[in-house]
C-alpha cells in the first residue's frame, strides 16, 4: 500500500479526527480563560468599586456578597440614590478600588497597630507627620499656598 492510496482511503477519516481535537483543545482554553476572567472579576468585586451593569449604568458598589449570589449587591448611581440589583448584573468593573483593604488585613493592622506606637515612641520608626515637619522647616509665605492674592 502507497502513500497515495493510503490517502485517499483514510485521508478523510485522519483530518476529520484532527479537527474534533483542534475544536476540543480551543473549547477548553476558552472555559480557562472565562474562569480566570470570573476569578479576577470576583476579587475585584469590592465595595468602593466603580461598576458598569447590564442596562449600561455606571455606578459605585456599597455591598455585595462574593459567596452569595442570589442576595442582591447594592449599587450607588449617585449621591444619596441607592439600587438593589442581581449580582450577576454587574457587567464588569471600570475603577477596581486600588489598596482597598480586606477584613483579615485591617485586623492584622490592628494586631500591629501598637508595635508601630512603641516604635514611634522609643523613636526606632519615624511617622509620617515627623518627616512632614523636617521638610517644612523652611519659612513660606502665608499666602502663597491658599491661592488668593495678599491684601494690601
Amino acid at each position: 500500500m502507497d502513500f497515495a492510496s493510503f490517502l485517499s482511503n483514510y485521508g478523510l477519516i485522519i483530518l476529520l479526527v484532527v479537527l474534533l481535537v483542534f475544536m476540543f483543545w480551543s473549547s477548553r482554553r476558552r472555559m480557562q480563560k472565562q474562569k480566570l476572567e470570573q476569578e479576577q472579576k470576583a476579587r475585584e468585586t469590592v465595595p468602593g468599586a466603580e461598576v458598569l451593569l447590564q442596562g449600561g449604568l455606571y455606578g459605585t458598589i456599597v455591598s455585595y456578597d462574593p459567596d452569595n449570589l442570589d442576595q442582591p449587591a447594592i449599587v450607588e448611581l449617585a449621591p444619596g440614590v441607592e439600587i438593589k440589583v442581581h449580582s450577576q448584573a454587574i457587567l464588569r468593573i471600570v475603577s477596581p478600588t486600588v489598596g482597598a483593604v480586606s477584613e483579615d488585613e485591617y485586623l492584622a493592622a490592628e494586631e500591629s497597630h501598637t508595635e508601630y506606637a512603641e516604635g514611634v515612641a522609643s523613636g526606632d520608626i519615624s511617622s509620617i507627620s515627623d518627616d512632614q515637619h523636617a521638610g517644612s522647616t523652611d519659612e513660606a509665605e502665608p499666602d502663597a499656598d491658599s491661592g488668593t492674592k495678599p491684601r494690601d
